[in-house]
């Protein structure tokens, strides 16, 4: 699958550097889906923080990358690939163990929105590493290896995190990330080298701060709106302001020479729709998450490893089924693959919410697992191909960088509208109804999720090769030696 060829100047060969790249990129999906399980425990361990405030541990994290990963590509475009994962993983890591020091939940907040950086920066570079790796025609089986680190990631986070908060406490799933995070570190600077030349353009800082701020005032105007009131003047406010800077960001992507989204890129159909299917989606699924969590452990009593094992079968079938949903929709149409997923993803969850306040694990929680693991196996990836399906080859890696901060977003907005719909239930009765109003909210994001994909059209079929002309065979030549 990797052509040497392509290894310029790369002293560790040609799967060390992309295993390495891989990796680093393993790190910073892990700790999108590992602290969710963990969350229990910390909501424990600053028993006096309400769950608004609690859910910054997450939203922190995912605003952080969804608003620096465009720009994060550009710079290591501009300073270099190498250069900049090592800073990435150096930042990531260090946030790591600032996080699993944190005194107070104000720090571990701070060190998570810093971890987020770290990953905002690791994630298009390692892309890039990748990519640099693979010969343009084969680039898709590059960005295939590089986004089955991040499935991997998605499967192993839950269930590892459940291990290491069962062991210890919440404070070992950042731990966790110091040997792997020096690990990565140290095979970068053995084994990495630049292959491509870095660009003269700076990408636009200032649209990925404003960014940064927009997603934050709408986050923050979501996850307080039960205590604020929805018609308050802090909650409208911060959706207001929210919105004119998301304006301002759009209009500034009409003029910025490398700007922080290209607006040719949404001149494409499927990357339209792939993209606003892939933030509902997302929405959907990063809300099950956390809403599995706290009904396994608030309503049916589970340990938080009893949680993660339980929630194990949606992954695992996940992961099973993303190859063959690929290889489906190259055959058949996005559109095939992409909204059975969504529809199969919906049943699944309303058969978790018909689970009720006692544990009847194989005779509901199970078949709804399953069902809501063959939907994102078929659903997810597939939206991401579907965005980039008819996007030039040489914008394939800015596109998925786009398509990676739509999923951030969708994880944004999926987890602080889950916050806000459970709100503070006290009790199991409340808890119970809490959590029917959460899934349902997940049922209903996933079925928008196929809306877009509805208009995704089959994409055209190549055009023939023409023939090559027939050629007249020239009169032979006199031998020598013999006469006319």
């Amino acid at each position: 699958m990797y052509d040497s060829r392509h290894n310029r100047g790369n002293a560790g060969g040609g799967a060390i550097p992309v295993a390495v790249a891989c990796t680093g990129a393993f790190l910073a999906f892990l700790d999108a889906t590992i602290v969710n399980i963990a969350f229990p425990d910390i909501s424990a361990s600053f028993s006096g923080s309400s769950r608004a405030a609690l859910s910054w541990v997450l939203d922190g994290y995912f605003v952080v990358i969804a608003a620096l990963l465009l720009p994060a590509g550009g710079l290591a475009d501009r300073f270099g690939h190498r250069r900049i994962f090592g800073f990435g993983v150096a930042i990531f890591t260090l946030a790591s163990a600032l996080c699993a020091a944190a005194p107070t939940l104000a720090t571990l907040i701070a060190a998570r929105v810093v971890q987020g950086v770290g990953a905002a920066l690791i994630v298009p570079a390692s892309l890039a590493l990748v990519l640099d790796r693979f010969p343009t025609e084969r680039r898709a089986a590059g960005v295939g290896l590089w986004g089955a680190a991040a499935a991997a990631a998605a499967a192993v986070g839950p269930t590892l995190g459940g291990v290491l908060v069962e062991l210890a406490d919440w404070r070992l799933v950042f731990v966790v990330n110091l040997p792997l995070g020096a690990a990565v570190l140290l095979a970068a600077r053995r084994r990495l080298s630049e292959i491509s030349a870095p660009l003269a353009r700076t990408p636009d800082l200032p649209a990925a701060a404003m960014l940064a701020v927009a997603l934050g005032l709408v986050t923050l105007g979501i996850v307080e709106g039960n205590d604020w009131g929805w018609d308050g003047r802090p909650t409208l406010a911060c959706f207001a302001l929210g919105a004119l800077l998301l304006a301002a960001v759009a209009a500034r992507a009409r003029t910025h020479p490398r700007p922080l989204l290209e607006p040719a890129l949404f001149a494409h159909a499927s990357f339209r729709a792939g993209n606003l299917g892939t933030l509902l989606f997302s929405a959907a699924f990063f809300s099950l998450i956390l809403g599995n969590v706290l009904f396994l452990t608030g309503v049916w009593g589970y340990t938080v490893l009893q949680a993660a094992l339980a929630s194990l079968p949606s992954p695992i079938l996940s992961t099973l089924i993303a190859g063959p949903a690929g290889a489906l929709a190259d055959r058949f149409g996005h559109r095939v693959v992409i909204v059975p997923g969504t529809v199969v993803f919906a049943l699944g969850v309303m058969v978790l919410r018909a689970s009720g306040a006692e544990p009847d694990y194989f005779g509901t929680w199970l078949p709804g697992a399953c069902m809501v693991g063959v939907g994102i196996g078929l659903a997810f990836p597939t939206l991401g191909s579907a965005a980039v399906r008819d996007v030039a080859v040489d914008r394939f890696a800015t596109a998925s960088a786009v398509n990676a901060a739509f999923r951030q977003v969708g994880a944004v907005l999926g987890t602080a509208l889950l916050v806000a719909i459970v709100g503070e239930p006290v009790g199991r009765d409340e808890s119970l109804s809490a959590a029917d109003r959460g899934y349902l909210f997940a049922a209903l994001a996933s079925l928008a999720a196929g809306v877009p994909a509805l208009m995704l059209r089959p994409a055209p079929a190549p055009a023939p090769e023409p023939e090559p002309a027939p050629t007249t065979a020239a009169p032979a030549s006199p031998s020598p030696g013999r006469s006319a």
